[in-house]
């Protein structure tokens, strides 16, 4: 017993007065090793010597309530309850800043208009006096490249029907995942294909196209990321021609 801790039932017990001597010597063994713990049982018993003076007077009726054991357990019931009160909080607090990015998240997300980023892309790779590309290569070539990085992605775009190849490509970085910008050209004249994963809440695209400035885009999703094709808007080419054959089948 000296070394084991004793439960709230053998303290109740030997605070009551209840032990039988063999448990009242190891308790009182336990509480010399311990002091700490046997102040704190003496303080138990001279409050429940108190309680029971207040009960014993004949000017008051008998109160169950009153049992130092009872005031004991009403405590620690007390205790837990706030305990359990204060992490109900602290979960609350925490979901609540969860949900409160995510949302912010979502809402920054809608703000932005679909595939701003392959626009970016092709002004900043595809213009005149864009940087050298990370790649420059044959139609086979870019395609075992972006396999690479993009495994489940679907096939370069065949524009062979417009008059344009591929023949460079550049890796970009998003939040998601790595991207990926493919050029093409045809007499001088360049398209991008741009291909990232989805954006903050899994924002998978329907088929459409919109206008910013001098470029044209056509975006969609398939097979776990989106896609868009930019072109010039100044080229009749690309505008009217390259972006409605577009998505591959």
């Amino acid at each position: 017993m000296s070394n084991r801790p004793i439960d709230d039932l053998v303290r109740n017990a030997f605070v009551d007065g209840q032990l039988d001597p063999a448990q009242q010597q190891e308790v009182q063994a336990y509480l010399q090793a311990h002091p700490d713990q046997a102040r704190e049982l003496s303080a138990w018993q001279r409050d429940a010597q108190r309680l029971r003076a207040m009960a014993s007077q004949d000017s008051l009726p008998p109160n169950p309530a009153l049992d130092p054991a009872a005031v004991r357990a009403r405590l620690r019931t007390r205790s837990r309850r706030r305990l359990a009160m204060a992490a109900s909080l602290v979960m609350a607090v925490a979901i609540g800043g969860v949900t409160g990015w995510s949302a912010r998240d979502m809402a920054a997300a809608n703000r932005m208009a679909p595939m701003q980023d392959a626009m970016q892309a092709y002004r900043m790779f595809a213009s005149a006096d864009a940087p050298r590309p990370d790649l420059r290569a044959d139609a086979g070539d870019l395609q075992a490249w972006l396999d690479g990085y993009f495994s489940r992605a679907q096939r370069l775009p065949d524009l062979s029907a417009s008059g344009f190849k591929p023949v460079a490509g550049r890796l970009l970085a998003t939040d998601q995942g790595p991207a990926a910008l493919v050029i093409y050209e045809n007499a001088g004249q360049r398209a991008t294909f741009y291909i990232r994963p989805p954006g903050p809440g899994n924002q998978f695209l329907p088929q459409g196209s919109r206008r910013d400035g001098d470029l044209q885009a056509r975006y969609w999703s398939g097979q776990g990321y989106n896609y868009a094709l930019v072109t010039s808007g100044d080229d009749p080419s690309g505008a009217s021609a390259l972006v409605p054959n577009a998505v591959p089948s």
